[in-house]
This record gives C-alpha cells, sequence and structure tokens, in this order.
C-alpha cells in the first residue's frame, strides 16, 4: 500500500497510474484477466523487468490481483480488482480526450 497519501486527488490518482506502462496494463486488462506473456504482446515496447516491476506494484496497491496456478510451467494470470475497474472512466476520458487532439491536428481520429 501507498505509505504517503497526497492531499491533492489528481496527484493520488497520479502516483497510482502516472505512469504510461501502468495505464497500458490497466487498458489491457479492462477487457479480462491476461497471463504474462498476454501483457507483454500487448504492452508493445516494455520489457519483462519494467513489467513484473509495475505489475507487483499494482499488485501492492489493490490495483490487480495475481494468481499463480500450481503448474509445470507456472501461470500466472493478472486481473483487475474492483478498484482497478474503477479507474475504466479515467481511461475512457483519456482515450475520448486523446482521439478529439489527433482528430483537431491531423484530421482524421483512430
Amino acid at each position: 500500500m501507498l505509505k504517503d497519501i497526497p492531499e491533492c486527488p489528481v496527484e493520488m490518482t497520479l502516483k497510482l497510474i502516472g505512469d504510461k506502462w501502468k495505464v497500458l496494463i490497466i487498458r489491457d486488462l479492462l477487457s479480462g484477466t491476461k497471463r504474462f506473456n498476454e501483457l507483454m504482446r500487448s504492452v508493445t515496447g516494455i520489457t519483462q523487468k519494467v513489467l513484473t516491476g509495475h505489475l507487483r506494484a499494482m499488485e501492492a496497491d489493490g490495483l490487480l490481483t495475481r494468481k499463480v496456478y500450481p503448474e509445470v510451467p507456472p501461470r500466472v494470470e493478472y486481473t483487475l480488482t474492483d478498484t482497478g475497474y474503477s479507474l475504466k472512466p479515467i481511461l475512457e476520458a483519456m482515450t475520448e480526450w486523446g482521439n478529439s487532439y489527433k482528430t483537431s491536428k491531423t484530421g482524421t481520429a483512430h
């Protein structure tokens, strides 16, 4: 859990998801549970070390859960918690804003 909880709610949100990788991990987990390798493929450009560190931090912050299956090789799945899912409107707003910005700059949205 977070040691120092900021007074400012915007700062609090940024402390939890202020890294581009965390936002992209949440984006991909909003569609459902994913295995580690699925996240490696979908979060383009992230290294295994960085993904592992962010997943651990997000689990400690209560944004996702990690389930390890006792198999060989081990299977690990990540799922957003209710707190993690509560970030969906923020990501939707970011998508809308990003599309609007791209449209204003290029004349097309994606």
